[in-house]
């Protein structure tokens, strides 16, 4: 009980000493109220979305929506992009003076696009003149996968160098006619080597089966032979001749696109209207007999390095 007692008198106490420090109207009010009054910082939760470090994060995520509310899009600088550039405009000095000679919404005639392209070309080296013809053909139908072999009259204007794998009675003929490689022995040696210092090959058809374990490096190249063009033949003298007289095989991409070299500028407009003629002579003879409407799309002649000339084939 004493202690107790002691206990009253020191909260009495207490409570006497804050009603002396404040004013008498807060007096009135009476003691609980002016404790009630008196300021006390609840302590801050350690954790959750109500600590001191998510409150400060709230606080700046809002002040962040504030500033992108208040900027305006027109206030932004405005990015100026530059129109993409023309072949002409990106090409060297020498193209873009002879492309001002080639009008491209003309239509020339062959005469007229082959002299052209003699004049256009901006190279010092001997320019090889291109055709390219895109043809209405679905490549992918057997019927329609246009390929031929041509032999140009006034020939390609390149040093071409043959190669003719045939028995040793054979390679007397193929060395006479003008074969630069004769015989599978040597032939072989080369292959193995991964050696191809030939442009053309050419084989007897009891020779081709040795040439099948180099189908990979011989296939992406261009250079197996095949019956179709003529370098798998028993005639070995007519094969090399022809090759040497000017022989090209030409065949639709999977666009459907002829692309043919016809010879060099040094020839002349002359020279390469006689090859022109000959590869669209069989250009038009290889048209599909399934094929409906017309035929040629588009024929474009150019220089190695020079601008595109159309023309009507």
């Amino acid at each position: 009980m004493a202690e107790a007692k002691k206990e009253t008198k020191k909260v009495s106490k207490a409570k006497a000493e804050i009603i002396a420090e404040v004013s008498p109207e807060e007096q009135i009010t009476g003691v609980d109220n002016v404790a009630a009054q008196v300021e006390v910082k609840p302590a801050a939760a350690k954790a959750g979305k109500r600590s001191p470090k998510a409150q400060k994060e709230t606080e700046a995520k809002e002040a962040k929506e504030v500033r992108k509310a208040e900027a305006s899009p027109d206030d932004k600088p405005k990015e100026v992009k530059k129109p993409a550039r023309s072949k002409v405009e990106r090409a060297g000095k020498k193209y873009r003076e002879v492309a001002k000679l080639v009008q491209k919404d003309k239509v020339y005639s062959l005469k007229e696009a082959l002299e052209l392209a003699v004049k256009t070309s901006p190279t010092k080296f001997d320019a090889t003149v291109e055709m390219h013809i895109n043809l209405n053909v679905d490549p992918r139908q057997a019927d329609q996968n246009v390929r031929d072999n041509v032999i140009l009259p006034a020939g390609t204007g390149k040093t071409v160098r043959i190669a003719v794998m045939c028995d040793e009675d054979e390679a007397k003929v193929a060395k006479a006619a003008g074969a630069d490689i004769v015989g599978a022995e040597a032939l072989s040696a080369l292959l193995e080597k991964e050696q191809i210092d030939f442009d053309v090959l050419i084989a007897t058809p009891a020779q081709m089966p040795k040439l099948g374990k180099y189908a990979r490096l011989l296939g992406p190249r261009g250079l197996m032979p095949n019956p179709k063009s003529g370098t798998v033949t028993t005639d070995i003298a007519k094969a090399v001749n022809d090759a040497k007289a000017g022989k090209v095989e030409y065949r639709v991409d999977q666009a459907g696109i002829v692309h043919l070299g016809i010879g060099k500028v040094s020839f002349g407009a002359e020279k390469l209207a006689t090859n022109a003629d000959v590869i669209a002579a069989s250009i038009k003879a290889a048209k599909p007999s399934s094929l409906k409407g017309a035929y040629i799309k588009a024929s474009y002649l150019t220089t190695s390095m020079g601008p595109s000339i159309k023309f009507e084939l």
